[in-house]
């Protein structure tokens, strides 16, 4: 018997593979992508604040509706990455699209990525819930013990976004993708299953209607520093 140390013995179980199906919550409602959510998008993607939102994705701007239906058409049939609308119940018209990716059932790791928001969802209560539907969905619902956020080193808000939400800093790929034709590294984060509990229920706290006041303004902060 080797006397090597080895990590602890886990359920090997695969986990679930997620289901397209219309999640619903307080502020957003999550519907699986489709050519339909085309013209919604489109108009989410005008306006002068909307370039910025592509610098860190691996796809967009897109130069006519024509050409963001036909990368929705592809986009919405996959299975990994697995897409859904964001559609803030307030407008009631859909303004982003989230996605779990990179899923891995054997290993009961999966990712949340690939997350466009229009500039109108950013920092909204509507777009905190839609991630965290996704996450409650992975690990409530399918039992994934590991959750997952990568993103570009470089980019900020998406760093903040994952710390907000109460993900781990675990350490930057140094050269690891080529997107867009420039060299990237990746910056990982994760939420395992014994941190998901008080994490969901810190989010829970944070989207409660009594956290808000009368404009709106969230009378506390989600940051897991303050």
């Amino acid at each position: 018997m080797s006397t090597l140390p080895i990590g602890p013995e886990v359920d090997t179980t695969a986990r679930p593979l997620p289901v397209r199906v219309r999640i619903t919550g307080q502020y957003v409602e999550l519907e699986p992508l489709h050519v339909r959510h085309t013209a919604d998008l489109w108009r989410a993607m005008q306006g002068p604040r909307v370039a910025d939102s592509w610098t860190y994705m691996g796809y967009g701007p897109f130069a006519s509706e024509a050409a963001l239906r036909s990368f929705i058409a592809d986009f919405a049939t996959a299975h990994d990455p697995m897409a859904w609308a964001v559609r803030p119940i307030s407008t009631g018209l859909v303004t982003g699209w989230i996605t779990l990716m990179d899923i891995q059932p054997k290993n009961a790791a999966i990712e949340l990525g690939n997350i466009w928001f229009g500039p109108a969802m950013q920092r909204t209560k509507a777009a905190t819930e839609a991630m965290f539907l996704l996450l409650k969905l992975a690990a409530d619902d399918l039992g994934y013990r590991r959750l997952v956020w990568k993103c570009n080193a470089l980019n900020a808000p998406s760093r903040r976004a994952a710390e907000r939400l109460g993900f781990t800093y675990e350490g930057t790929l140094r050269a690891h993708l080529t997107v867009k034709g420039r060299l990237r590294d990746s910056a990982y984060f994760s939420i395992l299953a014994d941190e998901w509990p008080a994490r969901r229920d810190k989010i829970l706290a944070w989207l409660a209607p009594s956290n808000f006041g009368a404009d709106g303004t969230a009378l506390t902060s989600l940051h897991a520093g303050d």
